[in-house]
C-alpha cells in the first residue's frame, strides 16, 4: 500500500460544489475550522510506502467518521446519505458533485482497523481545538472536570444458558461441515426443539422441567465435541481451525449460572462483561465499562465531552481515576485542578487526593467547590445523549478493539454535533446585528 493522497479536480463542464450550495451553512463553517492537515499527519502514520493502490484521501475517511456518528447512521445509510447530499460531499473535500460513492462501505471497516483508537482519538482532539480556537470553550473549562462510569453494551441477543448451548452446537456443525468433517450425528433438530422447551418451561415456572431439557442440551454439546476432536486428532490445521470454538463450547457447557469468575455471554462476542450499575430497569448489562470526562463548568458551546475510553475487565471505578485523568491531560495540554466524581471513586488510586472531591464530601469544601459539586450530576444527560444520539447505545464494531474506538467515535461525534449548533447560533447573532444595523437608521 502507498500512502494516501487527494487528487480530486476540477471538472471543465459542471459547476463546482462551492458554486451550489451555502457557504454560511454551519457544516461550510465546520469544514473551514478543523486542521485536516493535522488529521492527515495522524491517520497517514498508519500507511506505509510500498506497492499498491493508494488508500482513500484522508480528508475523505475523516469526515465519513465524523458524519456517521454525528448523525448517527449506520456504514450503509452513510454511503446512501452522501451521495444525496451536497453538504456531506464538500465536508469531505469533494470539489464537484458526486453522483456515485468514491468508496465502500466495507472502506470503513477497513480504516477503522488500520486506524485503531490511538490515530482516530485525533478527532476528538480536534474537535476540542476547534471549540477552544471558536471560544465555545476556554482553558478554564478544562481544568476542572466531571469523572463517571458507564456501560457500552455490545450488539448481542440475551445470553441464557440454553440459548448459548444450542448456538455452540449450531456453530460446531456449520464448522464441521465447511471443513468436510463427518460427525457420528449432529443433533439440529432434538437441540432446537429442547431449546425452545427451556423457554416455554422457565415461561410456566415449571423449573424442573426446564433444567432437564437444559442438561440434555449440555450432554448433546458434550458429545459433539468429543466426537469433533476424536475425528480432528493428529491434523495440526484443522485443530487449530476448531481450537478456539472448542475452547468456547467447552466452557458454555461447564458454566454454571452463579459461578465467580468471567464466563462467557455471547459466542460471537466472548469478550463481553456482565456489568451491574444498581438499575432497577436494568439491573445487568452486557458490554464494557467506559469513562467519560466533561467539564464542571458550563462552556458557552455546551457540555463537551473531554475524554472516552473503554475499560475492559470490569474495573472499580477509583482504580481507573489516574489513568484516566494522564490520558486526559496528554490529550488537552492542561493540568487538571479540580476532579468531581460521585461515590463510585472513593479509596480512588489518584496521586493528589486534595484535587478530587467526592459527592456528599463535607470537609475542604468551599463555596465555589460547593457550586462545582452541584453541577457533577451534569455529565448524566452527556451520557444519555452519547448513547441515544451517536452510537454507543449498542456497539456494533467487532472485538476489544471495536468497543475503544467506538466510545472515542460517539465522543467526538457528540463534540462535532455541539459545535455545528455553535456555528448556528453565531449565524443568528451575526444576522441579528445586521439586520438592527440597518433598521436603527430607519427608525431614527
Amino acid at each position: 500500500m502507498s500512502q494516501p493522497r487527494d487528487d480530486r479536480q476540477n471538472d471543465l463542464f459542471g459547476p463546482s460544489l462551492e458554486k451550489i450550495i451555502n457557504l454560511r451553512h454551519p457544516l461550510v463553517r465546520l469544514a473551514a475550522e478543523i486542521d485536516w492537515e493535522f488529521l492527515a499527519g495522524r491517520f497517514g502514520s498508519v500507511c506505509r510506502v510500498g506497492p499498491g493502490q493508494p488508500p482513500l484521501p484522508t480528508r475523505l475517511v475523516a469526515g465519513l467518521l465524523i458524519l456517521k456518528h454525528m448523525h448517527n447512521l449506520s456504514d450503509e445509510a452513510l454511503c446512501d446519505r452522501w451521495v444525496e447530499n451536497p453538504y456531506f460531499q464538500y465536508f469531505c473535500g469533494e470539489v464537484m458533485f458526486q453522483h456515485t460513492a468514491p468508496f465502500d462501505r466495507s472502506s470503513l471497516t477497513r480504516w477503522r482497523q488500520r486506524l485503531g483508537e490511538e490515530q482516530i482519538a485525533a478527532l476528538l482532539q480536534e474537535s476540542l481545538s476547534v471549540a477552544h480556537r471558536t471560544k465555545a470553550i476556554e482553558t478554564k473549562d478544562l481544568e476542572r472536570v466531571v469523572v463517571d462510569t458507564t456501560v457500552q453494551e455490545k450488539a448481542i441477543a440475551h445470553p441464557t444458558d440454553a440459548r448459548l448451548t444450542h448456538r455452540a452446537i449450531e456453530k460446531l456443525v456449520d464448522l464441521a461441515k465447511s471443513e468436510g468433517v463427518e460427525l457420528r450425528q449432529s443433533y439440529l433438530r432434538v437441540a432446537k426443539r429442547a431449546a425452545i422447551m427451556v423457554g416455554r418451561y422457565t415461561h410456566a415456572h415449571q423449573f424442573k422441567r426446564a433444567r432437564r431439557e437444559l442438561k440434555f442440551l449440555r450432554t448433546r454439546l458434550g458429545r459433539i465435541i468429543r466426537d469433533i476432536r476424536r475425528k480432528i486428532e493428529g491434523n495440526t490445521a484443522l485443530e487449530d481451525r476448531f481450537g478456539p470454538l472448542l475452547d468456547l463450547a467447552l466452557r458454555v457447557r461447564q458454566q454454571e449460572q452463579r459461578q465467580r469468575g468471567p464466563k462467557v455471554y455471547s459466542l460471537h462476542a466472548p469478550e463481553v462483561e456482565c456489568i451491574g450499575k444498581g438499575k432497577a430497569r436494568a439491573p445487568y448489562e452486557f458490554g464494557c465499562k467506559v469513562s467519560i470526562v466533561t467539564p464542571v463548568t458550563a462552556p458557552q458551546g455546551g457540555q463537551f465531552v473531554l475524554h472516552a475510553k473503554a475499560l475492559h475487565g470490569n474495573p472499580y471505578d477509583g482504580h481507573t481515576l489516574n489513568p484516566v485523568i494522564a490520558d486526559l491531560e496528554n490529550l488537552t495540554g492542561v493540568a487538571v485542578r479540580r476532579i468531581h466524581g460521585d461515590k463510585g471513586y472513593r479509596g480512588h488510586n489518584y496521586p493528589d487526593r486534595f484535587r478530587v472531591w467526592i459527592s456528599g464530601q463535607v470537609r475542604r469544601v468551599t463555596k465555589a467547590i460547593r457550586r462545582e459539586m452541584r453541577r457533577r450530576a451534569a455529565v448524566e444527560p452527556v451520557i444519555g445523549h452519547l448513547k441515544d444520539d451517536h452510537r454507543m447505545r449498542r456497539n456494533h464494531l467487532k472485538g476489544r478493539e471495536g468497543d475503544r474506538i467506538n466510545a472515542v467515535l460517539a465522543a467526538a461525534g457528540y463534540n462535532f454535533s455541539l459545535l455545528l449548533r455553535w456555528f448556528r447560533r453565531l449565524l443568528r447573532a451575526l444576522l441579528l446585528i445586521l439586520a438592527r444595523a440597518v433598521l436603527d437608521p430607519c427608525i431614527a
